[in-house]
């Protein structure tokens, strides 16, 4: 059964993600990264040249692929890849979902300290970071929260720390840890 982590930009999903893996001795996928790699841009240049639609649909064929192909990995969704119901489809029969979920001002906050991928996240709304942070979250927060199988919140929480708690609420931890 894969462990398909969800949340909003910010939340930990690849960084936990790698964690998980790499305890777990399983593969992981990001599907940022999957779209990021088949485009050969950047998820902003995706967005510039055709819009968020040509993001969601490189995003849905990555899913895709990692449903049809992948069994027993960690998958970390892009933020906004559960708003696709066919996306959730795809994956609920093969996956757990975690939603790692954190308050508005602990996402703004890693989102802003996060140089490495600031140049890549084009805005959700068209505003600045806190507008459209909170506008984004009125949105998704019940969308992560109906699909999600567990709910981790994560603010206060480092990555090994979250990657301990989802391990111990799925019973996941190897027998010798």
């Amino acid at each position: 059964m894969n462990l398909v982590l969800i949340g909003f930009r910010g939340a930990g999903k690849t960084t936990v993600g790698a964690l998980l893996a790499r305890w777990l001795k399983r593969p992981f996928y990001d599907t940022d990264a999957m779209v990021q790699e088949r485009s050969g841009a950047s998820i902003a240049a995706v967005v510039a040249r055709g819009g968020w639609g040509a993001f969601r649909r490189l995003e849905r064929e990555a899913v895709r692929d990692l449903a049809e192909k992948t069994d027993d990995a960690v998958i970390a969704l892009g933020g906004g890849a559960v708003v696709d119901p066919e996306n959730v489809r795809l994956l609920r029969g093969r996956g757990v979902f975690v939603y790692l979920a954190a308050a508005p001002e602990e996402l703004i906050k890693r989102i802003a300290a996060d140089g490495k991928t600031a140049p890549q996240r084009p805005s959700l709304k068209g505003g600045d970071l806190v507008a459209d942070t909170l506008a984004a979250l009125e949105e998704r927060v019940p969308l992560y929260r109906s699909v999600a199988d567990l709910v981790v919140e994560t603010t206060g929480l480092t990555p090994p720390e979250a990657a301990q708690e989802i391990m111990g609420e799925l019973r996941l931890w190897p027998a010798t840890r």
